[in-house]
């Protein structure tokens, strides 16, 4: 299948000038009735609880999607077992504290303040590695690249959509090639645990290192 290709003219961009590729605002059909929610998880009674950011009331979580969040959470929970989790579902009244029917999981973590997180909103998607150590934020300005030892990079970027929800983001920069390679496909970072939804690829010059990524506030398919 030809890929469908979006080119931006970045040689007449300023460097943090690139546009903004991704639409966080298209909604797929099949997100009719649903909520991307941030807050934290836990057990009680055993059952597995959801308490959205900033909001006091608790919901059973029914894993409707399938996303073997139980499980997941399970192997992540530190000893007060709270964590922190990016989901996508739907809330369902009842008798109670009600029910969160989950549909999509994009990243659970061990986070006492990702719901204080100032840039979620503004960001469209983050990836990151290790050995060596490396994170790519992408926004509407471009993307930010940091590299262990190495200032961070600022740029703009091409974005090329490769179907089945594959894409990759591309510049050239200091006589670097830099291309991101994203896939949906379940990832866990191996340094902190964290479990997200999407892989990752960042490519230099040929060089490739692995990681993982997740859409940001700005994007939630």
């Amino acid at each position: 299948m030809r890929a469908a290709r979006s080119l931006v003219l970045v040689a007449l961009l300023p460097l943090f000038a690139a546009c903004q590729l991704f639409d966080g605002s298209r909604e797929s059909a099949s997100h009719v009735g649903q909520a991307r929610m941030q807050g934290q998880l836990s057990a009680a009674d055993g059952k597995l609880l959801f308490q959205p950011c900033g909001e006091q009331k608790r919901y059973a979580v029914n894993d409707t999607g399938g996303t073997s969040v139980l499980q997941q959470a399970a192997s992540l929970a530190d000893a007060q077992g709270k964590l922190f989790a990016d989901v996508r579902g739907r809330i369902v009244s009842g008798s109670g504290d009600g029910q969160l029917d989950l549909e999509q999981l994009y990243r659970i973590e061990r986070s006492g303040n990702a719901c204080a997180d100032p840039d979620f909103k503004k960001l469209i998607l983050r990836a990151a590695g290790h050995a060596p150590e490396w994170s790519v934020r992408v926004t509407g300005k471009g993307m930010v690249l940091e590299r262990a030892g190495q200032a961070p990079l600022a740029v703009p970027y091409v974005e090329e959509q490769l179907g089945e929800g594959r894409f990759n983001l591309s510049t050239e920069a200091n006589q670097q090639h830099i291309e991101l390679w994203v896939a949906p496909q379940r990832c866990v970072d191996n340094s902190t645990g964290s479990i997200q939804h999407m892989s990752a690829e960042l490519r230099i010059n040929g060089q490739v290192q692995r990681g993982c990524g997740y859409f940001g506030g700005s994007r939630d398919d």
